[in-house]
């Protein structure tokens, strides 16, 4: 063979190589062939119309590739219109995605599984809603934009706590998406994350403590609907890293924190439009700034020269409008003073100009010579303390600060105050000394305890003995100067006191009423033992899952009398440390003492891998004991301890330490360390009701039957009875769904989930309190009016009941509008047994046999959902429904009725003396060797009732 021969031959094995190597995944080309199909205007793409091969050669436009799968999508700003295919995930190999600037539309697929995205550009399109799911698994994502979308317009959506698990993202920018809620505080704890802009949202709340020292360069957070975002910017300063910040259009509120002086490559900094007070920062002003806005607030104070180069400052109340000149004297002392309040809105916005003489401001009052003379600011539950710079006012008379919350001293400087006659500072908390003002001078101290005590304290009364002479009319001695009564106002300091005896008021009281006396002598001593020995915490107690059949098997689960406070939570007995007294974070099973650090040790430090749920409140974690006890340990997050998942996880104690049943989730204990806060519950292996429900398919779980669904919900409606009915008190869940609904083994259910439960008054009265729980499981009234009763509770369990005969989730933003929400649509459909046959979940088999009971529960759950409460059942009602489907009695046909021995065909007389002589036989046998003597038969229980019939 020539060389010309053998070099074709090469070049034809390397091209039919290069053919074989470039052929497309047959997956990665129908999800594109989709992709194409679903346009309203596919010839943008300029696609072949029967192209098999997009990754070429030659490739398709928009297209790249790498060993025959698609890794990159780039169409953006093309106009295209329609949406993605429901099985986009599936492109496994797609690391960069392009599609910004075009008008697809309709609900986002679900991105979960995309482990090897690193880029994804979604913004400027039109989608309209976004799966729960979408974040899930997007380990390698670095830049994520998904801004300008309408995402679930109606209603709003958060971002899901799974995005936190994409370390490595770098940038997020959802801006124009209509997010709700609060700001998630998981973006501050972000390793990676440089870039986080979420403007022009519904964003509330404030920025979280978690920011602090967060390594973010840009942080856009302006322009939020609903009143916007609220709270202080002191965060801010900590974030050294920042380059652009703009968080204009809210309601921050506070003073610019020094600190941010700090922040060295800061450029652009927006703070326009808030509720900021004060006077701005030497730190600010120091900062060589590309734009600066401060316009619109409520800022104080001089306005200094500034470094930035671009600087606004419009609308607020500087006391002068040239930069650099200084306020007057008596400006700066109230700014001093007010700035001890923290400087307050109310005043803020009306302290302006540099002449509190010449414009009103609110609380002070001039004289003739345009002067300060009162300051009169009582009752306007101001914070903080009381400053000296006061002195600085020479004219002044009066000062009224009474019904406030101050604390602290009193200025030893206003003393000097020549002019000063009357200071009122009653009912606020200041601490002494009390300087001593000249007798001209007359002070109210009146509901300041710890001053009262100083200044004045009342005589200690000893227990009296009725028999002694002080009971016949003599006073007890007491100690000289000293009074009955804490003076409520007084001139100059105590010694105007000296001298006016209360000796004759003392006793003509004892003349008048020796008994008072020993009777408010016993109330002293039951007062005072009642103070040094308070009651026992109360102690609950419930039955450990590894025997439940065994009642002396008991965890112990101690609450404080208050555990309203962080720190009034225990577990156990307290310990002692070097540092002094700690909660003991221990959970008594037995002899055995679980600490903390085993519960970290069997979740392997709370690993991902053992997470098995995750909600508002945090994560739920597996572990396991060496004794092969397995446990369920929810972790309240640290960055979510505010106070409604404070009062969530009290609740959630309060609850299941007062109520037992088989189908309520055990608490087996819990525990406190520092912010962190963990429940620990028995485990459910099988799961949420939900998982088998709505993601058996996606988890690789067989379908649930008819019949263990039918268990399921009966199993809920004997645990709903109970809360409601069988307890000590009336329980009302508010949160009842199917995924609070936890499977054993034997995929028997108990509810879980008690942070929001109630305390009802009765079974019919409502009580009002704030909206919680689950769209989708709500019931109308409690939805439009807050009030609530046990019939929210039927109204979810209907629900419940719709999603266990149908497999489709309360509510899906994915479903047609006619089907979203499920308890509106199944409502219109149950009484059409073709349409109600149509809409069982296909899994079940909805033969004759088992049609019957697949009516009976789709008329239970229709009554269930009934939009007057009135009209709803009670959980009873549906126990003994779904107790005739489930439990089913049959006689037992057994030829022979026999049972131990006892003929139940004979007479009845005769069944008895026939049984009589049985036990008494097997009796007497069974103790012949422990005594001599012969026991007389004595039948009780049934044997009795009969017996005592026989005698009549």
């Amino acid at each position: 063979m020539g060389c010309d021969q053998v070099y074709m031959t090469i070049l034809l094995c390397l091209c039919m190589s290069s053919v074989g190597y470039s052929v497309t995944h047959p997956g990665d080309l129908a999800i594109l062939n989709d992709f194409k199909n679903g346009l309203e205007n596919p010839e943008l793409l300029d696609w072949p119309e029967k192209g098999d091969d997009p990754c070429g050669p030659p490739l398709w436009p928009h297209v790249y590739c790498s060993d025959s799968r698609v890794t990159q999508i780039q169409a953006q700003n093309m106009g295209l219109k329609g949406p993605l295919p429901k099985n986009f995930n599936q492109l496994v190999k797609l690391q960069n995605l392009g599609l910004q600037g075009n008008k697809l539309n309709g609900a986002l697929p679900s991105f979960s599984g995309l482990l090897e995205l690193q880029y994804a550009f979604l913004n400027s399109n039109e989608f309209d809603a976004i799966p729960l799911d979408f974040f899930h698994g997007l380990s390698s994502v670095r830049n994520l934009a998904l801004d300008e979308n309408p995402f679930n317009a109606s209603s709003g959506w958060s971002v899901p706590d799974e995005l936190q698990e994409s370390a490595q993202l770098v940038n997020f920018s959802c801006s124009v998406c209509n997010l709700v809620g609060p700001l998630p505080d998981f973006f501050g704890k972000m390793p990676s994350l440089s870039l986080l802009t979420l403007a022009s949202n519904n964003l509330s709340g404030s920025i979280p403590e978690s920011f602090r020292d967060s390594v973010l360069q840009i942080l856009w957070l302006n322009n939020q609907g609903d009143g916007g975002m609220t709270g202080t910017i002191d965060v801010i300063g900590s974030m050294t890293g920042l380059t652009q910040v703009w968080l204009h259009g809210n309601q921050f509120s506070g003073t610019i924190p020094d600190s941010i002086g700090d922040l060295t490559s800061l450029q652009q900094l927006n703070l326009n439009g808030n509720k900021l007070v004060g006077l701005i920062p030497p730190g600010l002003t120091n900062l060589s700034l590309s734009s600066l806005i401060l316009d619109n607030n409520m800022l104080m104070g001089p306005i200094p020269k500034f470094k930035a180069a671009n600087v606004t400052y419009s609308s607020n109340s500087f006391c002068l409008s040239d930069p650099g000149e200084q306020c007057s004297p008596t400006v700066n002392a109230l700014l001093d003073f007010i700035g001890d309040f923290g400087f307050p809105l109310n005043l803020a916005s009306q302290w302006t100009g540099n002449d509190p003489c010449q414009q009103p401001w609110l609380g002070i009052v001039c004289n003739s010579d345009s002067q300060v003379s009162v300051i009169n600011l009582r009752g306007l539950n101001l914070n903080g303390t009381l400053s000296p710079s006061l002195a600085n006012l020479d004219s002044l008379q009066e000062i009224h600060l009474d019904r406030n919350n101050l604390s602290g001293v009193v200025p030893m400087s206003l003393t000097q105050l020549k002019s000063l006659r009357l200071l009122d500072i009653k009912e606020n908390n200041f601490a002494p000394p009390l300087p001593k003002f000249s007798d001209a001078v007359k002070i109210n101290i009146d509901g300041n305890p710890q001053l009262v005590a100083e200044v004045g304290r009342p005589p200690k009364v000893s227990p009296v003995d009725p028999s002694s002479n002080s009971s016949k009319g003599s006073p007890p001695s007491s100690s000289k100067g000293s009074t009955l009564d804490s003076p409520k106002s007084y001139s100059g300091h105590t010694e105007a006191n000296k001298g006016k005896s209360l000796k004759p008021i003392f006793v003509v009281a004892i003349t008048a009423s020796p008994v008072i006396l020993v009777l408010a002598a016993l109330l002293y001593v039951y007062c005072y033992r009642k103070k040094k020995d308070p009651k026992k915490a109360p102690v609950a107690y419930v039955v450990h899952p590894r025997d439940i059949s065994d009642p002396n098997n008991m965890v112990k689960i101690t609450l404080t009398s208050d555990i309203s406070g962080y720190n009034q939570i225990r577990t156990g007995p307290e310990h002692r440390t070097n540092g002094g007294t700690q909660n003991t974070h221990v959970i008594e099973d037995g002899n055995a003492i679980i600490s903390v650090q085993v519960l970290r040790k069997v979740t392997e430090n709370f690993a991902p891998k053992n997470e098995i749920g995750r909600g508002g409140f945090g994560a739920v974690y597996k572990g396991e004991l060496e004794d092969g006890t397995k446990l369920a340990v929810k972790r309240m997050e640290a960055g979510v301890v505010g106070n409604k998942a404070v009062d969530e996880f009290q609740a959630e104690i309060g609850v299941l330490s007062k109520v037992r049943h088989r189908h309520l989730v055990s608490l087996l204990g819990y525990s406190v360390e520092g912010k962190e806060r963990l429940l620990v519950y028995e485990y459910m292996p099988q799961g949420a009701l939900s998982m088998h429900l709505f993601r058996w398919k996606n988890l690789n779980l067989e379908p649930l039957s008819w019949a263990k669904r039918l268990t399921i919900a009966l199993d809920v409606a004997r645990g709903m009875e109970y809360l409601h009915n069988l307890a000590r008190q009336i329980f009302i869940h508010r949160d009842l769904k199917s995924s609070n609904i936890l499977l054993g083994d034997d995929f028997r259910a108990k509810i879980s989930d008690f942070g929001l439960v109630k305390l009802a008054p009765d079974r019919d009265r409502s009580i009002a309190t704030r909206l919680a729980g689950t769209f989708g499981y709500l019931a109308p009234e409690y939805a439009v009016t807050g009030k609530i009763t046990t019939k929210a509770d039927v109204f979810s369990f209907g629900v419940v009941l719709m999603e266990l005969l149908t497999g489709l989730m309360a509510l899906d933003e994915h479903r047609s509008a006619e089907t979203r929400y499920l308890a509106e649509w199944f409502s219109q459909i149950k009484s059409d047994n073709k349409k109600l046959a149509d809409a069982v979940d296909p899994v079940i088999d909805a033969k004759e046999e088992n049609f019957d009971s697949i009516s009976i529960v789709a008329d239970l759950a229709g009554h269930c959902t009934e939009r007057d409460p009135n009209h709803r059942p009670d959980m009873g009602h549906a126990v003994n429904v779904l107790g005739q489907l489930v439990e089913k009695w049959k006689p037992f046909d057994k030829e022979t009725e026999d049972y131990s021995g006892i003929d139940y065909n004979l007479p009845l007389r005769q069944m008895l003396n026939d049984w009589k002589e049985t036990d008494t036989v097997n009796f007497t046998n069974s103790n012949l060797q422990d005594s001599t003597e012969s026991i007389p038969y004595r039948p009780t229980g049934f044997a009795a009732s009969f017996t005592s019939a026989d005698a009549r």
